[in-house]
Order: C-alpha cells, then sequence, then structure tokens
C-alpha cells in the first residue's frame, strides 16, 4: 500500500476511492430475513453478506481501501483478516452516525480521499459493476445508486473536500435526490443495486450469483 503525505488531496483522489461498510452488531443483523432462514442462520449469512461484500470490493481497481464500521468482535476480526480496516462505531447512534464516523475515519488519515458509503448486504456484488459505478460517481461532489426496488440506496459518494451527508434507511432515495446528490443511472450493474433484506431479495441475488462465503452458508443449506 502506498504511503501518501497528508494533506496532498491530489495525491490522495488519485489513489483510489476508500468505502466505508457500516455493520450492525450480528445478533441484530438482517433482522426480517430470519423468517426465511431462521434465527440460527440468519446473523451467520448476515457475516456472510459482508464478507463477499467487502472481498468484492476490495478485488475493485477502483478501490483504495474499505473501512468497517462495526461493534462486533467476531465481524471485526473477520473482516479485518480480509484486509479491512476495522472503525469502532463509537457515535453509536445509528447508520447515517455511523457513516458519517467512518468517512470522518478515512479522511483523518487521507484528508483528500474520495469516499463512498457502501451496504453489507450485497453479497453478488461484482468488481467491475463496481468499477463502473466509481468511475461515473467520480464526475459528481456526490452522487448515489439505489437499490433494485427504487427506493433505498446501496451506494452514496463524495469527492474531495465534500462532506457525504448519509440520508440511509428506508426511503433514502428520495432523501438522497433531495439533499443535492446525483442520482447514478446505468444499466449492467445490478450486482451493486441487489441488497439483501428479505428471503425474495435473497433469492434474487442467489439467481445473480452471490460469493463464495454466502453460497457455503445458504445455496448448501438450502439444498
Amino acid at each position: 500500500m502506498k504511503t501518501i503525505a497528508a494533506g496532498d488531496a491530489g495525491a490522495d483522489a488519485a489513489d483510489g476511492w476508500s468505502l466505508v461498510v457500516p455493520l450492525k452488531p450480528l445478533a441484530r443483523a438482517k433482522s426480517r430475513l430470519g423468517a426465511a432462514v431462521g434465527a440460527g442462520l440468519r446473523p451467520r449469512l448476515a457475516l456472510a453478506f459482508a464478507e463477499d461484500t467487502v472481498a468484492a470490493a476490495l478485488t475493485c481497481p477502483a478501490v483504495r481501501d474499505v473501512a468497517v464500521v462495526t461493534d462486533d468482535p467476531a465481524a471485526g476480526a473477520a473482516l479485518a483478516a480480509l484486509g479491512a480496516r476495522i472503525v469502532p462505531d463509537a457515535p453509536g447512534t445509528g447508520l447515517n452516525g455511523a457513516l458519517a464516523h467512518g468517512a470522518r475515519a478515512v479522511r483523518a488519515v487521507r484528508p483528500g480521499a474520495r469516499v463512498a458509503a457502501l451496504n453489507a448486504d450485497l453479497p453478488a456484488l461484482r468488481p467491475a459493476e463496481l468499477a463502473r459505478v466509481l468511475a461515473v460517481a467520480g464526475q459528481f461532489r456526490r452522487a448515489f445508486l439505489a437499490d433494485a426496488a427504487e427506493i433505498g440506496t446501496t451506494f452514496l459518494s463524495a469527492g474531495v473536500g465534500v462532506e457525504l451527508e448519509p440520508a440511509f434507511g428506508g426511503a433514502s432515495r428520495r432523501r438522497h435526490l433531495s439533499s443535492g446528490a446525483v442520482e447514478i443511472r446505468l444499466v449492467g450493474v445490478d450486482s451493486v443495486r441487489r441488497d439483501v433484506d428479505t428471503g425474495e431479495d435473497l433469492a434474487a441475488a442467489v439467481e445473480l450469483g452471490v460469493g463464495p462465503r454466502t453460497a457455503a452458508r445458504w445455496v448448501r443449506a438450502a439444498g
């Protein structure tokens, strides 16, 4: 990993994107998925989703590093082993507080970093599709990608010197539009939009082709 002098914003931006991935404690993660997969498998799947998301993101050539904001020690250890930086969720104020905190942590080290928030539940994520999204995002101060339902958000970016201003949760597409972020409209980036909250979402992700950790925990369990 290259060493970048603090304050060298041009070098920071040229060195790739820093992604911030938020992850709840596994005992509480993906609660809506429990009815489809069972209480025992749900937290293990939540971790598998995050592992496949982070592993794919780190393989993307446009990504310099990934910071995972979590207070779950097991998840933190597993994701650190993949190469992620673990940032404790010091604010403890929910999803958007965690994302803003993660962005500040990234820029404390790389003040000129381009930062993007990425959901932790994208188990079918393809590095090439993420690279296409990042290439478009780099043209704007702030940009976002709606989820497959076109109600929520799976990705939000902020350019050099721009605050992330996350407004995730529920109907976040509308809130991000209202905040002035540009909506990225691309075809062929389904894996970056396919987050998983329900059994139907998981079936759609499996149809796209999930990563090896999700496959090991769910595809085999489903028989």
